[in-house]
């Protein structure tokens, strides 16, 4: 079977792996002159399954307030004239309630312990290097109200099978020692052994070129703009190449694999995705003092950051932004960012040589990703991953081959019908 996947990012070349795998013909098409330079270009690094907690829980809503009005809130909502964001925002609260926010933490731990178990496999099988590190995954608190409200999230996660388990200040210090700067303001932290971290730009460039040495079709440089629908089911995409001229392109099945332009594709198809931009900033910079640099991946939960290192760069990566399509840089934001980084690991990175960048990232209100099948036959979904599309990416693309190859996958997650 020929199967088109729209997008080329962590979701889209993933899942063109493993389509392959299952014995298919895959093109991939993306608008980008090459893989993952959209939202998997600079993001935080984390394969990080004990990050399941979702933006959606019962503490979320008081945070929110508080953080009205100030431009370097972790998460910033600018409210604007888009009943999308509106939607979004309803939804959002209404999964805030404890139900809710246990159900979908059991959904984010299940394919996330399942992913990481995928990308180990694949990485030993075909030899990926991405400047990947197996340390684990340390989430520190500055803040004991919020090493507090971390306790019953991380024994659910235990419960399920992710080991994320309390950790003292002084054991914090012990497993990443760049940390004893702050240590009189360590309240606590969590630690996960089996969670990893690397630069998903390059995994992403090295598995499309195992993709195209494995006979998938790369058209870059391609803009889809319409997804065509006749008797019940995809019929062609249509796209403009690199000059702007017109394609029309056909297979027998479609993965929409497109991030945060999902939802534009699938609304003229009758099909609402849940789904939201939420700007997403990094940091990167040149090891400036390696005795004060990090080399475990952090999670700094009170203001929405992570950190880890790649080979000899810093990676700084969080905050949301809820602004619709904007991709702006604002600079109060990114500075914040980099005074955080001071405060944390003073003197660790070149501050004077940070780049900084955005990403959209697909946020559903509940953080739980859309896999499977749409209400078109031939069409199937592989977005909506917010700040986990790395976590999740191995885990959905050996799904989404499964599903669109008719078998079963292999994680009990609650799948697209």
């Amino acid at each position: 079977m020929h199967v088109i996947v729209l997008g080329a990012g962590l979701l889209g070349v993933t899942s063109a792996w493993f389509l392959r795998q299952q014995g298919h013909d895959v093109t991939v098409i993306d608008r980008q002159a090459s893989p993952a330079a959209e939202t998997s270009f600079a993001n935080g690094g984390q394969v990080s399954v004990s990050h399941a907690e979702p933006w959606a829980n019962p503490g979320a809503p008081a945070k929110l307030l508080k953080w009205l009005g100030r431009e370097d809130a972790p998460l910033l909502f600018r409210l604007r004239a888009d009943p999308a964001q509106w939607r979004w925002g309803l939804e959002f609260l209404r999964q805030c309630t404890p139900g809710r926010t246990r159900h979908n933490i059991l959904q984010i731990v299940r394919l996330g312990t399942y992913s990481r178990a995928t990308l180990q496999q694949l990485r030993q099988e075909i030899g990926l290097q991405y400047e990947q590190r197996t340390q684990g995954i340390l989430h520190f608190y500055t803040s004991a109200a919020e090493f507090e409200a971390a306790v019953a999230p991380a024994e659910q996660m235990r419960a399920l099978g992710c080991e994320r388990r309390l950790v003292s200040a002084d054991e914090a210090v012990a497993i990443e020692p760049a940390l004893r700067h702050i240590r009189p303001q360590l309240a606590g932290a969590t630690y996960t052994a089996e969670d990893e971290s690397g630069d998903a730009h390059r995994f992403v460039q090295e598995l499309a070129k195992r993709c195209a040495a494995a006979g998938v079709q790369f058209r870059m440089s391609h803009t889809v703009t319409a997804l065509r629908q006749a008797g019940g089911q995809i019929d062609h995409v249509e796209a403009t190449d690199a000059e702007g001229r017109f394609q029309r392109l056909k297979a027998d099945a479609y993965v929409l694999a497109m991030g945060s332009l999902s939802p534009r594709l699938a609304a003229p198809l009758g099909i609402r995705l849940p789904i939201y931009p939420a700007k997403g900033y990094s940091v990167t910079m040149p090891v400036k003092d390696a005795a004060m640099a990090h080399q475990v991946s952090l999670t700094d939960d009170e203001y929405k950051l992570v950190f880890s290192r790649l080979g000899d760069r810093l990676r700084i990566a969080g905050t949301a932004e809820l602004n619709g399509y904007d991709r702006d840089l604002n600079r109060v934001r990114c500075e914040a960012i980099v005074r955080r980084v001071e405060e944390v690991f003073p003197g660790a990175g070149d501050t004077t040589q940070a780049q900084f960048w955005t990403g959209l990232r697909p946020a559903t209100p509940s953080n739980v990703p859309i896999i499977g099948r749409s209400k078109l036959a031939n069409l199937f979904m592989n977005t909506g991953h917010g700040t986990l599309g790395w976590t999740h990416a191995c885990g959905s693309g050996k799904s989404i081959a499964r599903i669109v190859s008719g078998l079963r996958p292999e994680v009990a997650f609650s799948f697209a019908a």
